[in-house]
């Protein structure tokens, strides 16, 4: 049961919807989003799971954590990194059912407290047996991905060689030359 979208779609939505290509990403989540036992898998979590009472901030909604929770493992994230990935990513802030004209991203802390819910309760390992049962059965396999940090690292001059000239075994962008 993937949680109720919006009314009203914003401008980001609008414009991603658009787009003439989907993503593997798209897909992927498209697929999970029909495999996954979603509602089971809360029934197994919600006795364990905080109510909202009157101090303090209210727990974010179940489903969205445990959404959370399977981006972080499917893709091999740290908890800060599954944030700013799902802030980067308006494939993954629908999957999670977040529009952030009217939340947030439930932040590294929040998802770091949830992973600690499901470890205390013995909950995490057997939720992930199950899914990747329900995948066998239905003949798929699970391989773990990943999303990339990009860092620029100074690398040096491909002519800081004894010879002065390009390197033939490393691979450049260059324009095929005519000869």
């Amino acid at each position: 049961m993937k949680p109720t979208p919006p009314t009203q779609v914003s401008f980001a939505q609008a414009e991603y919807g658009k787009k003439k290509k989907r993503t593997r990403r798209e897909i992927f989540l498209e697929k999970m989003e029909q495999v996954v036992p979603w509602s089971r898998l809360m029934e197994v979590i919600e006795p364990h799971y905080p109510k909202g009472g009157k101090r303090g901030r209210p727990p974010i909604g179940l489903e969205r954590m445990l959404r959370m929770y399977f981006v972080q493992q499917w893709y091999g994230l740290a908890d800060e990194a599954v944030e700013d990935a799902i802030y980067d990513s308006q494939a993954l802030r629908n999957f999670m059912g977040i529009d952030l004209s009217r939340q947030s991203v439930p932040d590294a802390t929040t998802l770091m407290g949830f992973c600690h819910l499901l470890e205390a309760n013995n909950l995490a390992q057997a939720m992930l047996v199950e899914v990747n049962a329900m995948l066998i059965e239905r003949g798929l396999l699970m391989s773990r991905g990943t999303l990339v940090d990009a860092t620029l690292i100074a690398a040096p001059s491909p002519t800081k060689n004894q010879k002065h000239a390009r390197d033939p075994e490393m691979a450049y962008c260059q324009a095929p030359q005519d000869d």
